[in-house]
């Protein structure tokens, strides 16, 4: 019969210990795990997940061949797409949310997130039809919810506001 302990790995310690750590902190980490400055536009929580995975891709190991060939072909992929996409002109398609995109609009000093679902909007457990209608519902009054979530692009909506 093999016994397992329950005790947790070294490395289960070492990334508890950078899940508690601060933004400087974590640049600190950052600069002695890769050699490098830390890219300054990588918010704490990313930067901690970074670390904790190169962690433990040192202690477990990382990725095999396989695996690494398939993500640089997805990335090459995505790509192409987004080259694709930069080269067409911009229409209401190109601007379509994804689902799974998170909006985030602060109302009355309260941050208010709405998840885009593939049938509609998820606001506080509620699923909306449209963004009209969760901005309704954070506001009480009538919005145009692009606008009011800011999707709105704002050099046609002042072209549009000149020609009035």
């Amino acid at each position: 019969m093999e016994v397992t302990s329950c005790e947790p790995e070294p490395y289960e310690f070492e990334i508890a210990h950078l899940r508690g750590l601060d933004l400087a902190s974590l640049r600190a980490c950052w600069h002695s795990t890769f050699g490098r400055k830390t890219p300054t536009h990588l918010p704490r929580p990313l930067l901690f997940r970074i670390l904790a995975y190169r962690l433990q891709a040192d202690r477990l190991g990382d990725l095999d061949k396989d695996a690494v060939r398939l993500l640089d072909r997805m990335a090459a992929d995505a790509g192409k797409e987004a080259d694709a996409s930069a080269a067409r002109p911009k229409d209401s398609a190109d601007r379509r949310l994804r689902p799974g995109t998170v909006l985030i609009r602060e109302w009355q000093g309260t941050p208010q997130r709405v998840m885009v679902l593939a049938d509609g909007f998820a606001w506080q457990d509620q699923v909306f039809a449209s963004l009209s209608k969760v901005a309704f519902a954070i506001t009480g009054t009538r919005w145009n919810g692009p606008r009011f979530f800011g999707l709105r692009d704002k050099a046609q909506t002042a072209k549009r506001e000149a020609q009035v």
